[in-house]
């Protein structure tokens, strides 16, 4: 547990102003932003709806409503688009997953949806059986992070073994870099988002003997700035986000503890608008719900009080991931 007794009142976490301004997303409807960002719908609801499991208000969305809007965004092929009319799409089916599986509402897919097994179908289909990685879509992109969320939600759904896992975990080890860290891709640079997805992945299949622990930590507790933020590489600003891709890899590996505590969790709270709600990138910045959810699993991680526990792989709470994965995790 950090030290909290050092932060002064106004650096407490603005609970009640977070829930409200997430409730508060999807009445904005005659604001031209909120049209701008449709192909973040689904992600959208995800980032909210796990932000306020956490702060401890799972009911602050109606889960009818919610329900209804997660399975108009499925095609008959089994994927999910950004909202009704998008193309399906690795990400946004992933989110979908994590919210039925949040809400408890895998029966409604199955009686009201495509159904389970066409979700599974339609990530399996998207692996590159000869490499092992994964695209996003039908034309072909690919990336660590669709890996990942390939493996997340076919875990969620008891499906993995509809995909070749060796091969995957080979892409994996192959996307290793000589600074213990990853890339998106064999040869490209080192980046905390890219570790985040292997090292999650590579969790998710048991299969972390390949990670050079004490290496990778050093590289990640490295990404601490004076201000007590995190960047995602060397000679970046730090951002709220990285609370949660550097600390979740951190945690993964047991290695929390290498960095200041006290200072991130200050960062994080000076990057949120106490009165409004929401958490931004960096102090003084427009909130986002992209930057509050991560905001928030980042304190979760470091031990502040009221805050419900995360899964450091699946990005969802604790309760959620027993439930669903029971004796499986």
């Amino acid at each position: 547990m950090a030290n909290l007794s050092k932060l002064p009142d106004e650096l407490q976490l603005a609970t009640a102003a977070h829930v409200k301004y997430i409730q508060s997303l999807d009445t904005r409807k005659d604001e031209y932003e909120y049209w701008l960002t449709e192909h973040l719908r689904l992600n959208g609801l995800y980032w909210g709806l796990t932000a306020l499991h956490l702060l401890g208000q799972p009911d602050a969305l109606p889960r009818a409503e919610t329900i209804d809007f997660v399975l108009s965004c499925q095609h008959d092929n089994g994927g999910f688009g950004a909202a009704p009319g998008h193309d399906a799409h690795m990400l946004y089916t992933v989110s979908a997953v994590q919210i039925l599986a949040m809400i408890d509402a895998f029966d409604d897919l199955e009686k009201r949806g495509k159904g389970k097994a066409a979700v599974g179908k339609f990530i399996a289909d998207l692996q590159n059986r000869k490499t092992g990685t994964f695209a996003g879509d039908e034309w072909g992109e690919e990336d660590t992070r669709f890996l990942y969320g390939a493996f997340n939600a076919l875990s969620l759904l008891d499906m993995v073994d509809l995909v070749d896992v060796d091969k995957a975990v080979d892409y994996i080890i192959s996307c290793a870099n000589f600074d213990g860290g990853y890339g998106l891709s064999p040869g490209s640079e080192t980046h905390s988002g890219q570790i985040f997805t292997c090292l999650a992945a590579l969790s998710i299949a048991g299969r972390m003997e390949s990670v050079e622990v004490d290496k990778l930590g050093k590289w990640l507790s490295e990404r601490q700035v004076a201000g007590g933020g995190l960047n995602g590489r060397p000679e970046k600003d730090e951002d709220v986000c990285y609370s949660w891709w550097v600390l979740s890899s951190l945690e993964m590996i047991g290695r929390t503890h290498w960095i200041d505590r006290d200072a991130l969790i200050a960062f994080i709270l000076r990057c949120q608008d106490p009165e409004l709600g929401g958490i931004a990138d960096r102090p003084g910045n427009m909130v986002d719900v992209w930057h509050t959810l991560f905001g928030i699993t980042g304190l979760t991680l470091l031990g502040y009080p009221g805050l419900e526990p995360v899964n450091p792989v699946y990005c969802l709470p604790k309760s959620t991931t027993d439930r669903v994965l029971g004796s499986r995790t």
